[in-house]
């Protein structure tokens, strides 16, 4: 019974992650499609240099909602057993969602911002520390996308070392399989930002509107 639970949960978790509220919020805003705009990618950074940080704010409220949903979703419907199971199928699932939306033409965000929030209802001290890790990195280089690799990287590692977290016999748990996952699939949808970041092309992070920018508020 468990097992159905967990697959229903899992079906919604990565519905819910297809709504991409960066692209709904350009389209109905704008009328236009933010992938073609900017980077292209349909999330926070590329929502708050295109369209200021009122529309940001709301892309960063939806991306984290859907990601704390679907985990409320998982402890509601799962027995107390098979939570851990199941919240982390869940938090997959919705990371994938926003990755891949089937709404959308299975072309999404990169995660981040959902990744982040799946994990602090998850492992919040881990997920804090990544936080942390991602915000002093941005503020020293200016690069959102390696403070998001480096904070990925920094989870994982802290989920691996804490082995036995929720977990009794120790070892590897579906926490640490959902960190290492999430850290890859997340440096896999940076490798253009990873050449960017070498070449020394790399968009730095600048809250200041440009003028047309600020026409459009």
């Amino acid at each position: 019974m468990a097992g159905v639970r967990i697959v229903i949960v899992a079906i919604i978790a990565y519905l819910l992650g297809s709504i991409n509220v960066a692209i709904i919020l350009s389209k109905t805003i704008y009328k236009e499609d933010i992938r073609e705009k900017g980077s292209g990618n349909a999330g926070l950074t590329n929502t708050l240099r295109n369209y200021g940080k009122k529309v940001a704010l709301f892309n960063l409220i939806g991306d984290v909602l859907k990601g704390v949903l679907s985990i409320i979703l998982a402890w509601v419907i799962v027995p107390e057993e098979a939570q851990l199971l199941a919240a982390c199928i869940a938090a997959a699932a919705c990371v994938l969602g926003h990755n891949f939306p089937l709404y959308f033409r299975f072309k999404g965000g990169k995660g981040v911002l959902t990744t982040l929030a799946v994990m602090l209802m998850i492992a919040p001290i881990p997920a804090v520390i990544a936080l942390i890790v991602f915000i002093v990195v941005v503020l020293l280089t200016k690069y959102v996308s390696l403070g998001s690799m480096v904070a990925a990287l920094t989870l994982t590692i802290l989920t691996l070392i804490r082995g036995n977290y929720f977990s009794v016999s120790g070892g590897i748990t579906p926490l640490s399989v959902l960190a290492i996952g999430l850290a890859t699939l997340i440096i896999i949808r940076h490798h253009a930002n990873i050449s960017r970041i070498i070449k020394g092309t790399e968009n730095k992070l600048s809250l200041k509107k440009k003028k047309e920018e600020e026409e459009k508020q």
